[in-house]
């Protein structure tokens, strides 16, 4: 099959969308599927990866963070897919390039893969300290209404957890099925545990090795609200010792800086884009701690998973599915009192059991692979579908 992706969140400085394209490539080529990214750029080009395309399409800057651009010419992306003649087409996107993929002439078949929660990222984050989710969703039902007409012009709907999948079937969407996107195979193990490692990260933080080691990873955006995550871990921090690791950056560094100012114990790091790094810095904290409840699926949090370490996440959005699935400590979604509440807990359990219990479950974690072999099974019976159909 050719599948041709149109990846409205695709940037080449990094991310989890970025992640997950990647291994994309890679695990179609190795299936016999040629698979060929669409992403809006400030220039156009090809580059051949990992056995497929990153077809780059010149499009506008996104305003709100420089590092991505959006789709605004849909003639153009119309006749790029006339051009691909794809066997089948995401959209990576519920915004405007899902609609632009929706009223493509072509006759392939049609995936629209939830890689963002909108509601949860802005109307429920900005409305929800005065508003019910009810509320709010009656006061954006036009946003509901865009995502019921998508639902009818595609094939199909991917959500990455149960609790976006609930939430879409709520909405009255018909075609979603929830599949789970995985981490990366042969990257994160317990096994890759450094005790070195984690008594100088603690040693940075201003702390010995019998301190508690928090890792925070994610970009500094608002909807992270790892001004809270500071908070709530200084807050927990007063009845024992603990450091927090915090690897990151974006346009709400500033807010991040002035929260963790004059502390040690928090420190700040860039983003890390060596993978096997990164896999090291997680199987070496003692756990995870996440603040945002609008993540679709919470790449980091599955992650950690599979590196054998407890997770400390809200209870609400695709991360609370992974603290449920394993050995995991949820708190009430963007309270800092009740995080600092549940990392007291944690602090305070048993280290030896819990770490146990993570590492026993790390095995268990899905791979990109798995989801990509599911997910390319689904296409082609699509594919047969509308063959069919013809």
């Amino acid at each position: 099959m050719r599948i041709v992706d149109v990846c409205a969140f695709y940037s080449p400085s990094g991310g989890g969308v970025k992640t997950y394209v990647e291994r994309k490539l890679r695990a179609g080529a190795m299936a016999g599927h040629e698979v060929i990214i669409l992403a809006p750029s400030d220039s156009d080009g090809v580059m051949e990866a990992n056995g497929g395309r990153i077809v780059m399409m010149p499009a506008r800057r996104f305003p709100l963070d420089r590092r991505y651009s959006y789709f605004n010419d849909e003639q153009s992306l119309h006749d790029m897919l006339d051009r691909l003649q794809p066997d089948l087409v995401e959209a990576s996107s519920p915004w405007s390039s899902a609609g632009m993929v929706a009223r493509w002439r072509g006759a392939a078949p049609r995936s629209l893969i939830m890689h963002a929660d909108p509601l949860s990222a802005y109307a429920y984050r900005w409305f929800g300290p005065v508003l019910s989710r009810e509320a709010i969703d009656r006061g954006f039902d036009w946003f509901w209404r865009h995502l019921r007409r998508l639902d009818e012009s595609f094939d199909l709907v991917v959500s990455a957890s149960d609790s976006l999948s609930r939430r879409l079937h709520d909405g009255g969407l018909q075609r979603v099925a929830t599949l789970p996107m995985g981490v990366e195979p042969g990257c994160f193990s317990p096994a890759l545990r450094n005790e070195s490692l984690r008594a100088r990260l603690l040693e940075r933080c201003g702390l010995g090795p019998d301190a508690t080691l928090l890792l925070g990873v994610g970009r500094h955006a608002p909807e992270k609200r790892w001004p809270m995550v500071i908070d709530a871990v200084v807050s927990a921090g007063y009845s024992s010792p603990i450091g927090l690791v915090l690897i990151g950056d974006g346009r709400d560094r500033a807010r991040v800086r002035r929260a963790a100012a004059n502390n040690p114990h928090i420190q700040l790091l860039a983003p890390i884009n060596n993978r096997a790094i990164l896999a090291e810095l997680l199987a070496s904290a003692d756990a995870l701690v996440h603040g945002c409840e609008a993540e679709t699926f919470c790449m980091v949090a599955a992650e950690a998973r599979a590196s054998g370490i407890p997770v400390i996440l809200p209870d609400q959005g695709g991360a609370s599915d992974q603290a449920r699935s394993a050995a995991g400590f949820l708190y009430k979604a963007c309270q800092a009192d009740s995080l600092a509440s549940t990392i007291a807990s944690f602090v305070n359990g048993d280290r030896q059991v819990q770490r146990a219990q993570a590492r026993t479950a790390a095995a268990s974690v899905m791979t990109m692979d798995d989801h990509f072999g599911q997910l390319f099974s689904i296409y082609a019976n699509l594919a047969e579908a509308q063959r069919h159909v013809a």
